[in-house]
């Protein structure tokens, strides 16, 4: 039976999370995992082209694969577990493993030929050069019968 000491403040919400923390320690969190985002990525947009950053710190530049098709870039990859480490060795484990994906839905066309991608230092940049002469115009609307 729990104990109600004269002087404290019961916080239902307080006791709530704790109590969540608690049963999440002993869980296997490979499932939240999958619902990350990775790899973050910046898309800057320098006039006549994207430029995309992504970080991928730890991946080989084997593991990876770039491909652009129907205005989607899609960015696959490995993360390989450090040789010396088991599943069951970790204390804590923070940085994913395995292999991912990630797609992005480029806002204009780009010109798939002038695609051009460096990996450095755990930095993929891909410059997407955009088509030219593409630019918005202008539909005459009418009106119609009321």
């Amino acid at each position: 039976m729990p104990v109600f000491r004269w002087g404290q403040n019961w916080d239902p919400f307080r006791d709530l999370e704790r109590e969540v923390d608690r049963l999440l320690q002993g869980m296997n969190l490979s499932l939240q995992r999958s619902a990350r985002r990775f790899p973050l990525i910046n898309l800057i947009d320098s006039g006549d082209r994207f430029v995309l950053t992504a970080e991928i710190p730890g991946v080989e530049l084997s593991d990876l694969e770039l491909t652009a098709a129907n205005g989607v870039l899609m960015i696959k990859g490995v993360r390989n577990p450090p040789q010396e480490a088991r599943e069951d060795s970790f204390r804590r484990q923070e940085r994913f493993q395995g292999a991912w994906q990630r797609s992005l839905q480029l806002p204009d066309r780009i010109d798939e030929d002038g695609m051009k991608a460096e990996y450095s230092l755990g930095i993929l940049t891909v410059v997407l050069p955009k088509v030219a002469g593409i630019a918005a115009r202008s539909i005459p609307i009418t009106e119609g019968p009321a």
